[in-house]
């Protein structure tokens, strides 16, 4: 087994030397008092890591080893297998831990165990630098071995190293400073490490907990890992003769008869018909199953995997019943090496939390869940898992944020997310536009967090339109930019300079801006949305809350664009032109002022296409956009009149209610048809207050019982 590399301060170690030893006695060698304690106690907040730490060093001891044989250093013994074990023995409060790696010598043992923080795997790849590839090889995991005494009272090793004429090694310690070295018994190459578990930590005997644990840490580490428990009864399976295989531990050959059943034949003749054929079957030990999927989805080429194959690995790994809406498959060698499957599940926004899940690797080995350091933040509700092996794991995460190299991941990751999105807009509208209302929030999410990603996916954002179609921004400014026929002058010889000039002084002009109407509330602004329709107007839907936030970057962005709320104003298209309207304005002031006890409403009068349309209610989109920046902020405190005018009621001068209001100023019904038309406006603007309601209700009946008389 090797002993990977920390960054502990004042702790040095030498190079190795090969000899056989008496057993003696010594002291390790720590250059700082009583660290020994302090590494047990707060090396891992987590006492578990210790399965990961001891596995991981096996994993590193096979691949040397198997590296080796590559090389022709080393020729595997028949019947070979790479694998760990790992052994509880819940009545002894023992662990075991046995690799088929290159194992060490007594010299070897001193030099990477007692004389804390040597990695083997820096003097490994010292040694053959020129012929193995670093990043195969984990080595990153400090003092793991010292991970063991948080939860040992004691441990030991029994090693026998691969080179030729190895002693075998046993070694032991309390966990203090003394340790014990000489001669062991084990007869094959590799590494066993025993465990004598404190009080406090027998729980990591029992066979289900260490199931549990070597499933989240070790579920795809690139060794098969198998567990099984100390003095367990034998258990046995049956198979055909036809799949024993050689390592079987055959108990008993097994003959099964044919199975036979009385039928009934064409003629009516009862006969005897063979069901089932005979059988040579074989009793066996029962094979042992690993707990390590050595060959996960991440590590092979998308081109090699199915869709059945990406749905199954998610639920696997995520426990999610429901199928992801697609996938990005990561995988990348240069410059660092990087691979993973990111996930976009299908998220109920209203009911589940959007926390989503992205399990880190490192060469297989599970690191944890949610480094957000290395996931772009927008992104962190993505399911997925990213194994990178040339993540500087040994800092602490603050210095991680400021890792130069892990931000390159991040934004590789982040422009993957985009190609990803903006291939599928291109060559797959049908499908994006079919997942576009699950993963449009963290997209726009995105492109507020992210400037790059939102430069690559401006461009690719929908909007979905009050007939339900899917637009591009661009698809919105064509449809609501009208040039009239007055706008198009003809260019003839007499006029040509003239236009020329008009030309270029209109350049010299601001831009004129684009307006986008939204929609927030498909049945709170139903009026405004049926008016657009008769006049072929069209309106986008933005009911996320996210949106807002957009739609204010966009106009950042794209300076030839401005949304509008659809109640925001009354648009030309749904007016009616030429009507002078100043006198019904003022007269229409007064009543609804005097009848609705307010001084500071603003009343306009228009003259609207639809005649059935009585009262609106428009609030500008400056001050409404302030209001809502004041909700977000909790700034209730404050008045919103200081932002300007608030909503204004729309009187519509085709209407026979407001007519009759205008042509009845004292008459009996005018206060409270006024206070009517006032409240239906603010039904189609907002929800009405409990109060508000009340008084609705109640003059609704009033008004039902008149015209009932």
């Amino acid at each position: 087994m090797v002993f990977r590399q920390g960054k502990l301060p004042n702790i040095r170690m030498k190079k190795e030397m090969y000899f056989i030893m008496a057993s003696k006695r010594g002291t390790l060698s720590i250059n700082s008092d009583n660290i020994l304690p302090i590494i047990k106690k707060w090396m891992y907040s987590d006492h578990d890591i210790f399965f990961r730490e001891l596995i991981s060093n096996g994993c590193d001891a096979i691949t040397k080893l198997k590296k080796l044989e590559v090389m022709g250093e080393y020729s595997f013994p028949e019947n070979y297998k790479n694998k760990i074990q790992v052994i509880v023995n819940p009545e002894e409060k023992t662990l075991k831990f046995i690799d088929t790696g290159l194992g060490m010598t007594a010299d070897e043992v001193e030099e990477y165990i007692t004389q804390i923080a040597f990695s083997g795997a820096t003097q490994f790849l010292e040694k053959y630098k020129d012929k193995t590839n670093e990043d195969q090889i984990i080595g990153h995991f400090g003092l793991g071995f010292y991970s063991a005494f948080m939860v040992a009272d004691e441990v030991q090793i029994d090693t026998l190293s691969y080179k030729e004429g190895a002693t075998p090694v046993h070694w032991s310690s309390d966990g203090g400073t003394e340790y014990e070295i000489g001669d062991g018994n084990r007869t094959e190459v590799g590494t066993e490490i025993t465990l004598f578990l404190n009080e406090e930590s027998v729980e990591f005997a029992n066979e289900y907990r260490a199931r549990e644990i070597i499933e989240k840490y070790c579920s795809f580490m690139p060794v098969e890992i198998f567990l099984s428990k100390a003095n367990a009864p034998q258990e046995y399976e049956t198979v055909e003769e036809s799949e024993v295989k050689e390592d079987d531990v055959i108990v008993e050959h097994i003959h099964e008869d044919a199975k036979t059943e009385e039928k009934e034949n064409e003629n009516g003749e009862k006969e005897i018909v063979e069901i089932s054929p005979a059988k040579e079957m074989v009793k066996i030990h029962k094979r042992p199953v690993s707990l390590s999927d050595t060959n996960p989805l991440w590590m092979k080429h998308p081109n090699e995997c199915t869709e059945e194959e990406y749905k199954a690995f998610y639920r696997k790994v995520f426990m999610d019943y429901k199928e992801p809406l697609f996938w990005i498959h990561l995988n990348m060698d240069y410059p660092f090496n990087l691979k993973g499957i990111l996930y976009f599940p299908k998220i109920n926004m209203e009911y589940e939390s959007i926390e989503g899940t992205i399990k880190l690797y490192n060469n297989q080995v599970f690191i944890a869940d949610n480094i957000k350091e290395v996931i772009p933040e927008f992104l962190m509700l993505l399911k997925g898992v990213i194994d990178c092996p040339d993540l500087p794991l040994n800092v602490s995460r603050s210095a991680l944020q400021n890792d130069g190299f892990v931000k390159k991941i991040s934004d590789y990751i982040s422009k993957k997310v985009a190609d990803k999105l903006s291939g599928m807009c291109k060559t797959d509208r049908e499908n994006y536009e079919k997942y576009w209302d699950d993963i449009n929030p963290f997209i726009k999410f995105g492109c507020l967090k992210d400037t790059k990603f939102s430069e690559r996916m401006m461009d690719y954002i929908l909007y979905k339109n009050i007939d339900g179609k899917y637009l591009t921004l661009e698809d919105c400014i064509k449809e609501n930019t009208v040039e009239t026929p007055e706008d198009q002058e003809v260019l003839t010889e007499e006029n040509k300079e003239e236009v020329l000039e008009e030309a270029k002084e209109e350049a010299k002009k601001e831009p004129e801006k684009t307006s986008i109407y939204y929609v927030t509330d498909e049945v709170q602004q139903s009026q405004y949305i049926n008016m657009f329709k008769e006049q072929n107007q069209d309106a986008v839907i933005l009911k996320h809350n996210i949106d807002s936030p957009f739609i204010s970057h966009v106009e950042q962005v794209k300076e030839n664009v401005k949304f509008l709320r659809i109640d925001a104003d009354v648009t030309d298209a749904v007016k009616e032109e030429g009507k002078d309207l100043e006198e019904e304005t003022k007269t229409l002031s007064e009543i609804f002022k005097k009848a609705l006890k307010k001084e500071n409403l603003t009343i306009k009068v228009e003259s609207l296409k639809n005649e059935k349309v009585s009262s609106m209610m428009t609030i500008s989109e400056e001050n409404r956009r302030m209001q809502e920046m004041m909700k977000m902020y909790n700034m209730y405190g404050m008045d919103p009149s200081m932002f300007g005018g608030q909503e204004t009621l729309v009187l519509n001068a085709n209407n026979k209610l407001v007519q009759y209001v205008l042509e009845h100023k004292e008459g009996e019904q005018t206060q409270i048809l006024c206070e009517q038309l006032y409240d239906l406006a603010l039904i189609s603007h907002r929800q009405l207050t409990p109060e508000e309601m009340t008084k609705f209700v109640a003059r609704s009946n009033e008004i039902m019982l008149l015209l009932a008389k």
